[in-house]
């Protein structure tokens, strides 16, 4: 049964802070909530549920959700409910949605912009596009290339460390330095000259070629409930990114063009045989 789902899949307290300035601030407030909240527990449960739901593809109706957050809480309901939201968003890109106006019954629809989700998701059970996204952002964040050290710096936020099994994503130092890697969505590579040897992360070419720094900081806008321009010099980058590939776009497109025309002038031109040449002549007036 779905509760035999166990883990805790908390959400980041904020990629503000992985941006910096806010990081004393967003730590202290994670902890006081993770140790004074009673609603966190019940948040949790949540993600759980809706997790076994997603995997058996069926809707997740509110009076399952309400049975399962307990009496005493109703009330609080709606806040446990928005928090969930949000963690299922942030740390599996999945949002939840209405399927009738005023039915009560949701689904879970992947707000990611990858075109390979199935390959992220595949064999896992789970998706985990929300979590490439998360370290495509800390990358980027981190002048387009982080140390091992800063990605787990961000990954304990999240409560996954190194070594320990999580209940959703596996072995996390595989899926990362691995799989990730295998499908080429990051780079893994040991950082020049390191004595002793250490690690640094860059985004794989799968990753540009499927999304694009922009995409990556609307999400992390999303969630932070602000929109990319408030993440200034990050912004500025991406808009300059966006406009290199509509350059790069426009220059292939071109090249095409080019070499279709070059094509079509070297290729023979065929004579019209008699029976076409009749067929043409009767046809005129």
């Amino acid at each position: 049964e779905w509760g035999s789902y166990r883990g805790s899949p908390e959400a980041p307290t904020t990629t503000r802070a992985v941006a910096g300035g806010s990081r004393r601030r967003s730590n202290a407030g994670a902890k006081s909530q993770v140790e004074g909240d009673p609603l966190t527990g019940k948040v949790g449960l949540l993600v759980q549920f809706m997790l076994y739901k997603y995997k058996l593809k069926e809707p997740i109706k509110k009076a399952e959700m309400l049975k399962i957050i307990n009496k005493r809480y109703r009330e609080h309901f709606p806040e446990i409910f928005k928090r969930t939201s949000e963690r299922m968003e942030l740390v599996f890109g999945l949002e939840l949605k209405e399927i009738k106006p005023g039915g009560h019954s949701y689904t879970l629809m992947s707000t990611l912009n990858l075109t390979s989700d199935s390959d992220v998701s595949n064999g896992w059970g789970f998706p985990k596009t929300g979590l490439l996204m998360n370290l495509l952002g800390v990358i980027f964040m981190k002048g387009n290339c982080a140390t091992e050290e800063k990605i787990w710096e961000f990954l304990n936020k999240m409560r996954v460390y190194a070594g320990k099994r999580h209940f959703i994503f596996g072995e996390p130092k595989k899926l990362i330095t691995e799989d990730l890697v295998k499908l080429k969505y990051l780079e893994y590579r040991q950082v020049p000259n390191s004595n002793p040897a250490c690690y640094e992360f860059l985004w794989g070419p799968r990753a540009h070629a499927e999304t694009s720094k922009m995409k990556v900081l609307e999400f992390w806008a999303k969630i932070n409930h602000t929109v990319p321009s408030a993440f200034h010099s990050w912004y500025e980058e991406a808009l300059r990114d966006e406009e290199d590939r509509v350059k790069a776009a426009v220059t292939l497109g071109a090249e095409k063009d080019a070499t279709a025309s070059e094509s079509s002038r070297d290729s023979p031109a065929t004579s019209l045989t008699s029976d076409e040449v009749e067929a043409e002549s009767s046809s005129c007036g």
